[in-house]
């Protein structure tokens, strides 16, 4: 499957890709999400049946719209599905998206690889933001949970742009909701 609103497809840094979302990853995806659901904007554990219908409609619809709610990626180091993401919320008036990534589970238990390739992940999706669809801005939300992703995004040019105290209840605590953004032109500097 292929992006209509996209001039290319996949894009490669090193033995690194990412390719249009697989419907053969979404179980692995699924298990992941899962798995981490801490970590998301997420309130149930996924089925199998949530998996499909969502590929299905949001994700197989997403190929073909010219304005794309979601545009996400499988991926891959030396072609084996490590994670997903991409954007999401792309709003084409004001040229701005979120950032959305997901790591193998096991990967993310050594927080230097993890953050490596995070950072890998983030250079490729920011050429398909910034160079491909001339958007002006990109954001992440991140719950303070994790400070090593935290670090990688401002590693990767984004700057804190803003905190939602005690946003979020994860296992009956109130944690902070952080706001990262990194401009088009920001990007170009680089």
């Amino acid at each position: 499957m292929s992006y209509k609103i996209l001039k290319k497809q996949a894009h490669r840094l090193g033995e690194y890709h990412i390719t249009p979302l697989r419907k053969e990853d979404m179980f692995s995806i699924m298990h992941w999400r899962n798995q981490q659901i801490d970590y998301l904007r997420q309130a149930k554990k996924l089925t199998k049946a949530d998996q499909i219908r969502y590929y299905e409609s949001t994700v197989m619809e997403s190929f073909s719209a010219s304005e794309p709610k979601i545009i996400l990626f499988s991926f891959l180091k030396s072609d084996k599905l490590i994670g997903y993401g991409g954007l999401t919320n792309l709003n084409y008036l004001d040229k701005r998206a979120e950032l959305s990534f997901l790591l193998d589970s096991k990967r993310t238990q050594d927080k230097a690889s993890y953050s490596k390739e995070f950072e890998v992940f983030i250079a490729l999706v920011k050429k398909v933001c910034f160079e491909d669809l001339k958007f002006n801005r990109l954001f992440a939300e991140t719950y303070d949970l994790r400070d090593y992703h935290i670090k990688t995004l401002s590693r990767s040019g984004f700057k804190l742009e803003g905190k939602m105290r005690e946003h979020v209840k994860i296992k009956g605590k109130f944690v902070d909701s952080l706001i990262h953004g990194i401009l088009r032109k920001d990007y170009v500097k680089r």
